[in-house]
């Protein structure tokens, strides 16, 4: 209602608590007794493990336990949860290794887990870890992707000597083969989508408190869904889920690296079992370089056919993609989870997809904000700029040709995806006119009396969101009239208290000060799935919808019973009940403290107000926008300012404006942090990690940034009843190939035609260079 009703910019409610220091993360646990686990990792890509000597370790000074593999495989613990379900070219089952928490005869990357030091501090974990003596045999490793795949690349299993874990296709290959074969003009490109990591605000952590008065585990830790979390930890440790508690308070970030059970897991419980102490293990910013699932990592050729009038044919995309050496679960699909993306906003009627896993001496690789999304919006919307260049036809000219028009939704594309809802080349026109395209021109002059090369990059991209499985919620009011929100959905930073308040005060006129979130506590939580994806407001805020239908029900019956009324003669408006023609009235406050006094209640009501529900979508989501970037280059020095962002969103109905521009302000700095700097690299031949702290791995900054300029275009889905579709992953889908356009068009002066990523300075400074000495 009011200020505080769907729509409104509604500032978040937790920041006065964060602000002040209130914030509740893992680091700040501190419980009785609590001992320190330190990880001694590998310092090879991969080497056999001839022999381990922990004495040395074990009579350090705070000591409490050394565990290696040996104690790992006698701990009747199961090993980590694995993707598995893909297949190889011949058909035959993918290849997928043991997990081990703790390795036992190989190493297989930097960084692999060796050993866990367990002292009364983490000084003395870490010191005692140093003393541990491991004789390793080096083997050769592989590092490279692309090499990964080819002949003669050294195996990192044995087992799976071709290194090739599973092969998977999508879409009409022979139409797409004929296709380009007929058509009038084919462009190609090879793509490198590098290496990154998420790099959370706050680093992974865990506490493991094992009560064996009881048989019970508690865990506090950093994740992304509640219960399937507890599902598959209750598998590793061989109990039922009623004996294991995770508890997940404030989290710093997730972008889908944390919503795996790592390593550390299962060890803090270990060694809490056997200590009977708790044990906490927080990662160090360099560690989590080394041990965190990495993102993107794929080599893709890809072509685009298009008939003489620049209609688009046909799309082929071969892609060759690294799953690290372990398949961490949910890794297996970061490549081709949503590989219709690929379909962009076109009409292209014959697309095929083609791409093949392979193993590395590297991090394992799992979901990165957009986990799939961005890589193949970045492939559809490079090929239009390029064909735009050889064809010499405007780049906004060639997607208006062949954008889906709103008369033909919903539209079954070429490759997986029927949409359902949108106004694609509104939004490229909306963000022309916000950028004032039509200028640019005359910039791009400016710039060059000033020895700078300009660039306006345009990019007009879809996904899908909010797809996956059900959420739960539940809405409980207590005597007072005051109500607690229970969810599924895990907060990382997003605003979720602010949104599901916002929803509670628009849905039943409360105010927001008698409305308290709870989230992150399996024995507060009766059911969720978490959040990733882009599904909490989708799918949790509709699950919470349904849970306030319920309420307003029973809440009808109570204000009918007060007022004198038939239920049906009952309306219900901004947070009121009302007999229609009277001045008889009550809130829904006023239900509430009704329900717990059972004389005020109708015969047969139970006492109480409450709903809960779990709720499922009826079909995907498919949030689109339209992005353009303008920036300069030096042509001396190879810096990048962004001058100019602009963009036209469509994510349905706009909740809170506020929280939706902080989730795209975000996304953009990822997406333009990978074109412009970020990169995990590996020595050839060593596969030491090159970039293992912020002094080699460089993250976006404020002023490598500039102001946003944000509209939206909403046109509201039916796939839920909130009319609402996912916000957290559109900018980084829109950003990569909006700024890595930019940055052609700035150079395309010189006659370049792509620029790898990360475009850092020395690299653009290099193709300049090469381009006039050319």
């Amino acid at each position: 209602m009011g200020e505080y009703a769907v729509g409104q910019s509604v500032s978040r409610f937790e920041d006065p608590r964060l602000l002040r220091g209130g914030g509740r993360y893992v680091d700040d646990i501190v419980l009785p007794d609590m001992a320190f686990g330190h990880v001694l990792r590998s310092p090879h890509a991969h080497a056999r493990i001839l022999a381990i000597d922990t004495a040395a370790a074990e009579a350090a000074p705070g000591v409490l336990a050394v565990l290696t593999g040996e104690d790992w495989a006698a701990s009747g613990f199961a090993d980590l949860p694995t993707g598995s379900g893909r297949y190889k070219r011949d058909g035959s089952p993918m290849f997928v290794p043991p997990y081990q928490a703790l390795v036992r005869d190989r190493v297989r990357r930097v960084g692999d887990y060796v050993a866990f030091v367990v002292a009364e501090t983490r000084n003395q974990a870490m010191d005692a870890a140093e003393l541990i003596e491991v004789d390793y045999d080096p083997l050769p490793s592989t590092t490279d992707t692309e090499a990964s795949a080819g002949s003669g690349a050294p195996p990192v299993w044995d087992e799976c000597p071709d290194n090739i874990c599973y092969v998977h296709t999508e879409g009409d290959k022979p139409a797409t083969d004929a296709a380009l074969a007929t058509a009038d003009h084919v462009v190609r490109q090879k793509l490198v989508i590098n290496r990154v990591s998420a790099n959370s605000l706050e680093p992974r952590g865990s506490i493991g408190h094992y009560d064996a008065t009881e048989d019970h585990y508690t865990l506090y830790t950093t994740l992304q869904g509640l219960q399937p979390y507890r599902g598959l930890l209750s598998r590793i440790l061989g109990v039922p889920e009623s004996r294991v508690r995770v508890i997940a308070g404030d989290i710093g970030g997730g972008f889908g690296m944390k919503s795996a059970v790592y390593n550390e897991v299962p060890l803090v419980l270990l060694a809490s079992k056997r200590l009977g102490r708790p044990v906490k293990w927080i990662s160090t910013r360099s560690e989590a370089l080394l041990s965190d699932g990495h993102g993107r990592d794929n080599v893709i050729e890809a072509a685009l056919g298009l008939d003489s009038d620049g209609k688009f044919l046909a799309l082929d995309v071969k892609t060759i993609a690294s799953v690290g050496a372990y398949v961490q679960l949910g890794g297996e699909s970061s490549a081709v989870k949503n590989l219709g993306s690929l379909a962009g906003v076109y009409t292209t009627p014959a697309i095929h997809a083609d791409v093949t896993a392979v193993f590395t001496n590297t991090n394992p690789i799992r979901a990165y904000r957009g986990n799939g999304r961005p890589e193949a919006a970045f492939v559809i919307e490079r090929l239009i700029d390029i064909a735009a260049d050889e064809l010499d036809i405007d780049p906004a000219e060639l997607r208006r040709r062949n954008t889906i028009p709103p008369d033909a939704l919903p539209y079954k594309t070429g490759l997986t995806y029927t949409y359902d809802s949108g106004a694609f080349e509104k939004n490229m026109d909306m963000a022309a006119g916000l950028a004032d395209r039509a200028g640019f021109e005359t910039r791009r002059a400016e710039s060059k009396s000033r020895g700078k090369l300009r660039g306006l990059g345009l990019s007009n991209t879809i996904e899908r969101a909010g797809s996956e499985g059900v959420e739960g919620a539940e809405i409980r009011f207590d005597g007072s009239g005051t109500a607690t929100i229970l969810t599924g959905s895990i907060d990382q930073g997003q605003g979720h208290a602010t949104m599901y308040k916002q929803l509670a005060c628009e849905r039943l006129g409360l105010d927001p000060d008698d409305v308290r979130y709870v989230s992150g506590d399996t024995d507060k939580v009766p059911f969720g799935r978490g959040s990733f994806g882009s599904r909490s407001a989708t799918i949790g805020g509709s699950a919470l919808h349904e849970a306030m239908q319920k309420v307003i029900a029973k809440a009808t019956r109570i204000a009918a019973h007060a007022l004198d009324a038939d239920p049906e003669q009952i309306e219900f408006e901004d947070g009121v009940f009302s007999v229609p023609g009277t001045n008889r009235s009550m809130t829904v406050k006023d239900a509430a403290q009704r329900a717990f006094n059972p004389d005020k209640l109708p015969d047969g009501l139970e006492p109480g107000l409450s709903g809960h529900a779990i709720w499922s979508p009826s079909g995907m989501n498919f949030p689109n926008g339209a992005h353009i970037c303008e920036l300069e280059i030096d042509e001396e020095t190879g810096e990048t300012d962004i001058l100019r962002y602009s963009v036209v969103d469509d994510v349905g109905v706009v909740l809170n404006p506020l929280l939706l521009k902080g989730q795209l302000h975000g996304g953009i700095a990822m997406g333009v942090g990978q074109v412009l700097m970020e990169d995990i690299r590996y020595e050839d031949g060593t596969g030491q990690l090159l970039s293992g702290s912020f002094m080699d791995y460089c993250m976006p900054r404020a002023d490598d940034l500039c102001f946003m300029d944000i509209e939206s275009n909403p046109v509201p889905t039916k796939t839920n009843p909130l009319g609402v579709k996912g916000a957290g992953e559109a900018g980084t889908v829109g950003a990569m190939p909006a700024v890595t356009n930019a940055l052609v068009d700035a150079l395309s002066v010189l006659g370049v035609r792509h620029v790898p990523m990360p475009a850092t300075p020395e690299r653009l400074w290099r193709a300049i260079r090469d381009a006039k000495a050319g």
